[in-house]
């Protein structure tokens, strides 16, 4: 069943009055629970295509998902240096539409010159760029990709050298710096070690964290991806405890709320998002969970907003908003 964007407010748009608005008819204080927003990469196979930025931005507003992120080199026009004209229509957009700037993604090229992996300084530099850019579009949480040096993504050598010089600028700016953990890196791994023994010891809170995407927790891959990955030679593995992420998340400023495939009674089918929720909720994490769409049928029009549409419906479900 596809759902509409009527059919879809007129699902979601009773729930969410009742949520916010108490009997006294005021406005509810926030709960501590997590909130919605939507990845502009979710429309990676609509997007200049058969949407603009506004499209989705209007999409989002239909489905009540206040928080956005956008990929910087894929969704800002002359990135990585947008027109004033640019940037004065994004602000206009998201005022439009009540949108809330939440991640910036950006990545720290280290391979961008043949031969040779970026200085120290370079890499510095690059992430100083971003940052402030980042700070221009009102976001105050980048999801930093470090460049990596094997196929279960360990980062370059000389992370902890730029991340440490860039932490005054993160302040000044009013932007956290998270690198994203996702498969194949797993929640309990020498990798995670590193980054929680960094923050711990730089006492880089909050301006340097975590963004886990929800794929680590995938259990249920469908059969189109088992068979995938088997053709690449490779095996399924099972996803990693929900409870894992529990002593992550002092850490933790935004999630990906990755999902690949939404039943037609509202459930993400290969990952447990009713034990993700419940832990986020029972532990009082209240950042923005990020919808990011990677399932089939990506590039055919109306497939994704309708998928997002399903996961929002679910997930108003389990934060008790529906």
């Amino acid at each position: 069943m596809d759902i509409s964007r009527k059919q879809f407010l007129q699902v979601a748009a009773g729930a969410a009055t009742v949520a916010a608005i108490g009997s006294s008819g005021v406005k509810a204080a926030s709960t501590g629970k997590p909130k919605r927003g939507v990845s502009i990469y979710s429309y990676a196979g609509e997007l200049n295509v058969t949407m603009t930025l506004e499209d989705c931005m209007a999409d989002m507003y239909a489905m009540d998902a206040e928080g956005i992120e956008i990929l910087a080199n894929g969704h800002i026009e002359g990135y990585p240096n947008p027109s004033e004209t640019w940037i004065k229509n994004w602000h206009e957009m998201c005022s439009k539409y009540k949108i809330k700037p939440v991640e910036y993604g950006h990545w720290v090229d280290s391979r961008l010159h043949q031969g040779r992996e970026l200085t120290t300084k370079e890499s510095y530099e690059m992430l100083i760029r971003d940052l402030k850019l980042a700070n221009r579009l009102g976001f105050t949480v980048a999801r930093t990709k470090l460049g990596v040096i094997d196929d279960t993504l360990t980062p370059v050598k000389n992370w902890r050298e730029f991340i440490k010089m860039a932490l005054p600028d993160a302040q000044k700016y009013n932007v956290r710096m998270c690198p994203e953990i996702h498969s194949p890196t797993r929640l309990k791994s020498k990798m995670l070690d590193n980054y929680v023994e960094f923050i711990e010891k730089e006492k880089t809170t909050p301006w340097f964290g975590l963004n886990i995407d929800f794929g680590v927790f995938m259990n249920k891959p469908t059969a189109e991806m088992q068979a995938r990955t088997k053709s690449m030679g490779g095996m399924m593995t099972s996803g990693d405890k929900v409870e894992d992420i529990v002593p992550l998340l002092p850490y933790v400023h935004a999630c990906h709320a990755k999902f690949v495939n939404m039943s037609e009674d509202f459930v993400e089918t290969t990952t447990p998002y009713d034990e993700i929720i419940a832990t986020l909720i029972k532990h009082k994490w209240d950042g923005y969970m990020l919808s990011e769409y990677e399932g089939a049928n990506k590039d055919v029009p109306g497939y994704s907003s309708d998928q997002l549409r399903k996961q929002h419906v679910m997930m108003k479900r389990l934060l008790g908003e529906a």
